[in-house]
């Protein structure tokens, strides 16, 4: 059933001084989703902020000065495309996992790196939000995971969320290890949010013909890539950007090419994270959180991520 459409009323000549109007935008209210098949349902939580969500299609030009208006009601915009239904029994602090981290550990080991079934999947940083959920994405796809981490409750979370073997790189010999259990092989995809120094090792116990995906640089090092054993060990490095899959950023409007090549990756984006969300109804995906901050407590919840203390994620709440 297509979703009416309404004509954009005009804006008030200036919104920062005169009392805001909402106007009749083909936009869709939280209650209204049914109506609108294009829109993803938004469940929000309760703040006094946010009076509801209105989730936008983005043939919809919304301009600055009508969010403007929107947002001084107490309204949260959001495009259809970055609008996620989550199950009713999941918590939201839980679901802030959902919009970056799960799929780009999908979209990376899926669509880029073709793990396979029985293949062997190193994670760095595995007692981390970004390492956890490349674990569980790992294991939801049938990979013999290696988790390397630092510490006793990392590792710890790491085999929670379904590590098959865990190393302690602070304590012992990660290249040594990881070639211990392959067998001497080496892994055949290593999942790397941490860069520095963990990405060299990478490159001394990567399988022959693997593939290593570098997610972020936890370390604070970005690594400089010798192509030269790339050449001999066939090994191929994976860059992946979630943000280009969904649309985000962009200074001026896509072309048509552009903008078509942008459609078919927020299909599988929608398709992945119906998957996702499967995966957690099925226990697959724990989502784990380590602790929720007042929002007013940022800077220690920050730190704490700086001091590299954190195992799961932290979540800022209003």
């Amino acid at each position: 059933m297509p979703r009416p459409a309404s004509p954009v009323a005009p804006a008030p000549a200036d919104p920062r001084r005169t009392a805001p109007t909402i106007p009749a935008l083909p936009v869709v209210r939280l209650e209204d989703t049914a109506a609108a098949p294009r829109a993803a349902e938004v469940r929000a939580p309760d703040a006094k902020a946010i009076k509801t969500v209105l989730v936008v299609d983005d043939d919809v030009d919304l301009r600055d000065t009508m969010r403007d208006v929107l947002e001084e009601e107490g309204y949260a915009v959001a495009t259809a495309a970055n609008a996620v239904r989550i199950p009713d029994r999941m918590p939201y602090a839980e679901a802030t996992n959902f919009p970056t981290l799960y799929p780009t550990a999908y979209g990376a080991l899926k669509w880029k790196a073709n793990l396979q079934p029985g293949e062997a999947l190193l994670v760095h940083g595995a007692g981390g939000g970004s390492g956890l959920t490349g674990i569980e994405v790992g294991k939801a796809m049938g990979a013999t995971v290696i988790a390397s981490a630092g510490g006793a409750d990392k590792l710890a979370a790491a085999k929670e969320a379904g590590a098959d073997h865990m190393i302690d790189y602070r304590t012992e010999d990660l290249r040594a290890r990881v070639l211990e259990l392959t067998d001497g092989r080496g892994a055949d995809v290593i999942y790397d949010p941490v860069g520095g120094s963990a990405f060299d090792v990478s490159l001394r116990c990567v399988a022959p013909e693997g593939r290593i995906i570098p997610m972020c640089f936890a370390s604070g090092t970005i690594p400089q890539i010798p192509a030269n054993i790339l050449l001999v060990k066939n090994v191929t490095v994976i860059g992946f950007y979630y943000g280009y899959w969904t649309g985000w950023g962009g200074k001026k409007a896509p072309s048509a090419k552009d903008a078509a090549g942008l459609e078919q990756r927020r299909a599988m984006v929608a398709a992945a994270q119906e998957e996702l969300m499967r995966w957690f109804t099925e226990g697959k995906l724990l989502a784990t959180v380590a602790a929720t901050f007042d929002l007013a407590d940022w800077v220690k919840a920050f730190k704490l991520i700086q001091q590299r203390t954190v195992v799961g994620k932290a979540v800022l709440v209003p």
